[in-house]
């Protein structure tokens, strides 16, 4: 049995593979964005994030994490940099003082505001490219692959 991979393997792997198209796509939509974002000194990831904490209420940590397909760990790194600069704040649930809630400062909710003019242009302008696929096709295939992933 030989341990090489044929070049006609590679080949396949390379044209059908969803994981590395999916890969692919997701990382130049965020230089997109991330490059858009700039002026108002937030990545595509934190403008995510603050946009999941964009509540009537803060949010507690959990369903945050579950919202952006990451685990605690991973987002408590992301929230460093915005905590860091005064947009968010973590503070003890008033309920459950061992749970943490996310809360959106003044000035994070100046910087989402400041941000969404930016992701509305950029958006229209990513969709226009989807000639002749339908945004909300695309957006549910997604949703279907996220739902694959076990998230």
């Amino acid at each position: 049995m030989s341990n090489t991979v044929s070049f006609e393997t590679t080949s396949l792997v390379r044209d059908t593979c969803l994981c590395l198209h999916s890969q692919r796509a997701a990382r130049g939509l965020a230089r997109r964005f991330d490059e858009a974002l700039r002026p108002v000194g937030l990545t595509n990831q934190q403008f995510s994030l603050l946009m999941a904490l964009n509540r009537s209420e803060p949010p507690p940590m959990g369903p945050v994490a579950k919202l952006l397909a990451m685990d605690r760990t991973t987002l408590t790194a992301a929230l460093k940099p915005l905590e860091r600069r005064g947009l968010i704040l973590v503070e003890a649930s008033p309920s459950d003082g061992r749970a943490r809630i996310l809360v959106l400062t003044a000035a994070g909710r100046e910087t989402l505001s400041r941000a969404v003019s930016i992701w509305r242009e950029t958006h229209a302008a990513v969709e226009a490219c989807l000639v002749g696929l339908d945004p909300d096709a695309v957006r549910t295939a997604l949703g279907v692959l996220a739902r694959v992933s076990g998230r």
